[in-house]
């Protein structure tokens, strides 16, 4: 149960970075910075259904 509440909480974490990076991004006009932070976002976004999957087929199999 460990795994998918830490991918889970990783998620939210990498989506929360993400998007703080790409607002900078956008305030100092630095691409780069926006662009890091739409790949941060994805990525927690994945991670945090990954989680959800995980906490899902364990439930199935309880």
């Amino acid at each position: 149960m460990a795994d998918e509440k830490e991918n889970q909480a990783k998620g939210i974490f990498d989506k929360v970075k993400g998007e703080t990076k790409e607002q900078y991004g956008k305030l100092a006009d630095d691409k780069k910075k926006q662009a890091s932070g739409k790949k941060d976002k994805a990525k927690g976004e994945v991670r945090q259904k990954f989680g959800n999957a995980q906490e899902n087929m364990k439930q199935d199999q309880d």
